[in-house]
Parts: structure tokens; sequence; C-alpha cells
């Protein structure tokens, strides 16, 4: 499972496009799904033992934070009492924000100890390879951590066992959950209750490769020899067709090369395949392992070193180096009957080896154009 924020493309509908870039100003933080579990479940049993829900509800977070949680619905059903918080994720771009998170308290049997269950809109895990074991709802350990200690304090504050069956709601977390990766994890019906520090620090790229880290060990657990990691849904759906891989074998890689790279070289997959446009290969050919804008440009320069380019004569170099984009470059070569995606391909590949540091992975290399087609395959 991933950590907060959700992980999202920064475009569902073309993930290819860069995602979202960090405005230049100081931005506000804001709270995972697991700190505002935790304080919904701190209220409900509050009110459980006290028959008072208290408002705001303060929490201590895993680096000893204490913030206050304003209650949007509380209230009793039979033998369980019920609060709900609203997710503000401050100025993070979190599929989550706005989300009600709500936990439903009740007393078990003695010796139960603390039982966790998945309500509607909370996931349930399918696949080996994550934190959570199959079968469990998708609340993440260190949430559940911080709601055992505030059951566990309560409890003993009132002289009694702490044996409790926390239930998690999202109302509409099933439809929030595909805007996540969860499916290809095999996170089914609805979001994750997430965060490690229980802090949103708005666009924080950690969420992001945390998930690229948990979809390779979910297909390492599943067996499989041969993962994909593209820069967005075109080429992947390109490379995936080329290859016939499952859905499992995608690796939600973005712009994080190395991220991906890095991670299999402790944890490795015999074959990787890379995909992604002209553009976003090209900065992976020059040596980038994070391929946003913000973080690697591309050189025009850069081109003039491929051996397929010695034969130009110099105004056409002249117009590559000019060149707006990195299509620009392509079609300039186009017109001279050069293939360039190819040995930009070949770099590529040379980059990414040179990342694995000698791990057991094969590695192969897809250049697509905007419309899908393979314009470069570089291979072993």
């Amino acid at each position: 499972m991933n950590h907060a924020p959700e992980p999202v493309p920064a475009n569902k509908e073309d993930p290819d496009a860069e995602r979202q870039e960090k405005p230049n100003v100081v931005l506000r933080t804001g709270w995972t799904t697991g700190a505002c579990a935790t304080a919904a479940t701190k209220a409900a049993l509050t009110a459980l033992l006290t028959d008072d829900f208290p408002d705001p509800v303060t929490i201590t977070l895993p680096k000893g934070q204490t913030p206050a949680f304003a209650l949007a619905l509380e209230g009793r059903d039979g033998e369980r009492a019920f609060a709900g918080i609203v997710k503000d994720a401050g100025d993070d771009p979190d599929v989550t924000h706005g989300a009600t998170i709500i936990a439903s308290v009740r007393r078990l049997p003695a010796g139960s100890g603390i039982r966790f269950v998945g309500g509607d809109g909370v996931g349930q895990v399918t696949k080996a390879g994550l934190p959570i074991p199959p079968g469990e709802p998708a609340i993440n350990p260190v949430p559940r951590q911080m709601m055992t200690a505030e059951v566990e304090a309560l409890c003993k504050a009132h002289a009694m066992a702490p044996d409790m069956e926390i239930t998690i709601s999202v109302p509409g977390g099933g439809e929030i959950a595909t805007r996540t990766w969860n499916p290809r994890l095999g996170i089914i019906g609805g979001i994750s209750i997430l965060g490690t520090t229980g802090v949103v620090n708005p666009f924080s790229c950690a969420a992001w490769i945390h998930s690229i880290h948990r979809g390779i060990d979910v297909a390492r657990a599943e067996g499989l020899t041969h993962v994909l990691g593209a820069t967005g849904s075109t080429s992947e759906r390109a490379a995936q067709a080329f290859h016939g891989l499952p859905d499992g074998a995608l690796i939600d890689m973005g712009d994080f090369a190395g991220g991906l790279l890095k991670y299999l070289r402790t944890h490795p997959v015999p074959r990787l395949t890379i995909a992604g446009g002209f553009a976003k290969i090209t900065k992976l050919a020059q040596g980038a392992l994070d391929l946003h804008s913000s973080r690697s440009q591309i050189d025009n320069y850069f081109y003039l070193s491929l051996d397929c380019t010695k034969k130009l004569k110099q105004s056409t170099l002249s117009e590559v180096v000019s060149a707006n984009t990195a299509l620009e470059t392509l079609e300039i070569m186009k017109k001279e009957g050069i293939e360039i995606a190819q040995e930009v391909a070949e770099r590529a590949r040379h980059t990414a080896l040179a990342a694995l540091r000698g791990a057991a992975v094969d590695v192969d290399l897809i250049v697509t154009d905007r419309k899908g087609t393979i314009i470069a395959h570089a291979k072993r």
C-alpha cells in the first residue's frame, strides 16, 4: 500500500503530461487518512466510555505533534459510537482531500484485543507483498499503531482492558480508489488508510516512490518475472500490448525512473521494460533519473553526440541545436531519414543498466510516439 498522500497521476486523462508543479509559495501541510482515522477513533471511544464526544479531539502523532481535529459528525448506534472527520490535505493535490473518515467503535468480549474492520469505502488487501496480509482491511501498520496507542491509553484511564472493534469507513471511498493505484496493487473496494507521520507534506514525491516499491513487492510476491515501468498511459499501453504483460506487471513509474531502478537493485525482477515518449527517454539517455521538467531538462547538444547525427550538414545541426522541443528534433531527423529514436533508446538503456549496478535485471527500452506507436526498441 502507499503512503499518504494517495498517489495519482497529475492528469488522469493524460498521465504522460508532467506531474503538477509545486507552486513557488509557502504551502500549508495537511493530515493523512491515518491521522484522521485515529482522531475519529479517539472521539468515538471517548463517547462510548463517557457519553461525551470531545470536539475538537486531540491526538499524538508519531513525531510528537498534537493536532486537534473538529468533528464533522458524531452519534450512537446501539452498542456503537461513531465519529467522522473531514480530511484536510493542506495544499497538496491529494485525491482524498475532503473525504470523510469515519470510525465506529464497539466493545468486544474480554481477551479479544483490538480488532480492525474495513467498512464502506475502505479497501481490502487481496495480494501478497504488501505490509498488510491478504484478507485484511487496507489500514496500514502505522495508522493501526496510532489508533492502538489512543485506545490503550483511554482504556487504561478507565481501568478496563482494550478489547475493542474499530471499523473505519470512507463514504465514496470506492470511487476515490479508482483514481489511485490501489486496484493494481490488489487493494479492492476502496482507499487505504495511510501515513507514517500523520502529516501530508505538499507535493511530496515520497508517496509516488513508495507506490513504485509496493508495486514491485506485489509483482515479486506473485512470482512475476517481467515488469513494466512507463512514463505515462500511452507508452504503457503500447509496451504492455507488445510484451503481452498482465496488469500486475505494470509499475506506475511516472517520472521516477530512479525510484524504480534503485529499488530493483536490491529487489530484482528478471526482466524490466522501461517505456516512454521520445522527450522523457531523451532525458534518461542523458543520464537523468528524475524525468520531470523541474528536475531535468533536455540539452539539444546531447543529440550532436549521437553517431546518427555525425553525417548531418551544418545547417541541419543548427536546426537541432535551436529546436524548441524534442518532438521538433525528432521531426527534423525524420526529414533527413535518420532514426534517432533508436540510438536514444540504446543510450537510455545504458543509463538504466548503470543505475542497476549489476543487479540481475535484464532491461529493454521502448520509445513511443504520441499516438502510442513504437518507434524504437533497445534490448540486449
